[in-house]
């Protein structure tokens, strides 16, 4: 269970503070088990900080709190704050990547039966796809309907995620999509083939959730030796 720990400090002498964790991070390279480190100033009291640190569970937090560099650090950090620090141990009970999630869910909407629904609250008005497999830059929700509207008319498909990683604004989605081959498709009358293609997709988003921008690699190319438009070309 992934473990977090709170530590509420209060100190004047922030900058110095700076550099000694600096020195901490140098320090236990390969050795420290910390995950995520996030320190926060209080808007209403500037020598007011709080540190949050990550680990993958109670027992790694421990081994990096029994590191020598750990105890040096922390004794130094000690003298550097004007009251005693304190500590607040946590077991996460929910973590809920809100952009990941958004993410999927635009490719759960993509590959929904039926017509395509509104996608205001996943997309901002102004959204700008890059796909290298178009001339031209899809830009606008008008031209994305129209876009993911020609995929949905020559296949009925859906979207596996296989994995995600989001980091500050961007989602990266690695996927896997699935199809039936039911409506002319670039000029390719209907085949009732089953086609499948892997690709990778990432995100940017908004404060809001909304998705901004989009770039896209996927193996094209495969998808349409799958569907018997590259016969021609090898005879």
């Amino acid at each position: 269970m992934t473990f977090v720990q709170l530590i509420d400090c209060k100190t004047s002498r922030f900058d110095e503070m700076n550099r000694l964790m600096d020195s901490w991070v140098e320090q236990t390279k390969g050795k420290r088990t910390a995950t995520h480190n996030v320190i926060g100033k209080d808007r209403s009291d500037a020598s007011h900080f709080i540190e949050i640190v990550e680990f993958p569970s109670y027992e790694d937090a421990m081994r990096n709190s029994n590191l020598p560099e750990t105890d040096r650090v922390f004794q130094q950090m000690v003298a550097l704050c004007d009251e005693m620090p304190t500590f607040t141990d946590l077991d996460v009970v929910r973590d809920e990547q809100l952009y990941a999630a958004n993410a999927r869910r635009f490719f759960e909407t993509l590959g929904a039966p039926g017509p395509l629904p509104a996608l205001d609250d996943l997309l901002v008005e102004d959204y700008h796809d890059h796909d290298p497999a178009n001339e031209q830059d899809v830009i606008g929700m008008d031209a994305v309907r129209r876009e993911i509207e020609m995929w949905k008319g020559g296949f009925v498909f859906s979207f596996t995620v296989e994995d995600q990683l989001a980091q500050d604004d961007r989602v990266c989605t690695r996927w896997t999509w699935n199809g039936t081959h039911t409506g002319e498709f670039m000029g390719i009358p209907a085949s009732g083939r089953k086609v499948s293609m892997t690709g990778t997709t990432i995100h940017r988003c908004r404060p809001d959730g909304r998705m901004a921008e989009a770039w896209w690699q996927y193996d094209r190319l495969g998808l349409m030796g799958q569907l018997g438009a590259l016969d021609a070309l090898e005879t």
